[in-house]
């Protein structure tokens, strides 16, 4: 045989295996991260509503409760109330509130706090806050 009909290219081997599982890699990680970002921190600020509710509610039944013997006596209870809320907001330093009392006799309480974030800090979103709120109101029977 002539050597110059009998020639074999050889070509190189090109690994592709992997890639269309490294992109898909690449592009999944990110889109995890922050959803597990959103679902814990989601979970930080929905406890830190829970808690300043809890706390709303337990400093306007605790103010109710201190002015409902003046008020049921015809007196104004509404400083003493006032001041039994507070008592009851002081205790929680991490809660910051304000207590209303109005002239019909209800007593509004509204709370904000806030939480550091876990992963939503990786894009600029240091604290969560939350909220809560209460009123009441003296009914006599």
């Amino acid at each position: 045989q002539n050597p110059e009909e009998c020639s074999v290219t050889a070509r190189p081997a090109v690994v592709e295996r992997g890639l269309s599982v490294s992109v898909l890699v690449c592009l999944l990680v990110p889109v995890l991260l922050l959803c597990a970002g959103l679902a814990v921190d989601g979970a930080g600020q929905a406890a830190a509503n829970r808690r300043a509710e809890a706390v709303a509610a337990q400093a306007a039944r605790a103010g109710m409760d201190a002015a409902a013997p003046l008020s049921l006596a015809g007196r104004d209870g509404g400083p003493t109330a006032v001041a039994a809320a507070q008592s009851v907001l002081t205790a929680h330093p991490e809660i910051v509130g304000e207590v209303t009392f109005s002239s019909n006799g209800s007593l509004q309480v509204d709370t904000t706090t806030s939480v550091p974030s876990v992963f939503l800090g990786l894009v600029g979103i240091d604290r969560l806050p939350g909220r809560g709120s209460a009123a009441v109101e003296l009914r006599p029977r």
